[in-house]
């Protein structure tokens, strides 16, 4: 399954809670997401929060798109990418 890149901005910044509802917020994005096929794998967090770059396997851009929109999240943009390892070497 194709892997991208969703670059998002939360202009007041991303404040989510690391309780239960923080994982509650996770939780119903994970759940959103499934409807279109498309797994949240992992998030990087700028400092400030007000920029993420998200990881997600799916089937499409437009899948990722429609999750967005499901779980109302923001998309700037999505770049599908692939693995590059320094250590292939060894």
């Amino acid at each position: 399954m194709p892997r991208y890149l969703v670059r998002r901005t939360f202009p007041e910044g991303l404040h989510i809670p690391m309780s239960d509802e923080g994982a509650k917020t996770c939780t119903s994005v994970i759940e959103g997401n499934a409807a279109s096929a498309v797994t949240w794998v992992l998030s990087y967090v700028s400092r400030d929060k007000s920029v993420t770059y998200c990881v997600y396997d799916g089937p499409s851009p437009e899948a990722v798109r429609q999750a967005a929109r499901t779980t109302g999240l923001p998309v700037d943009g999505i770049t599908e990418v692939t693995v590059l390892d320094p250590y292939f070497y060894h």
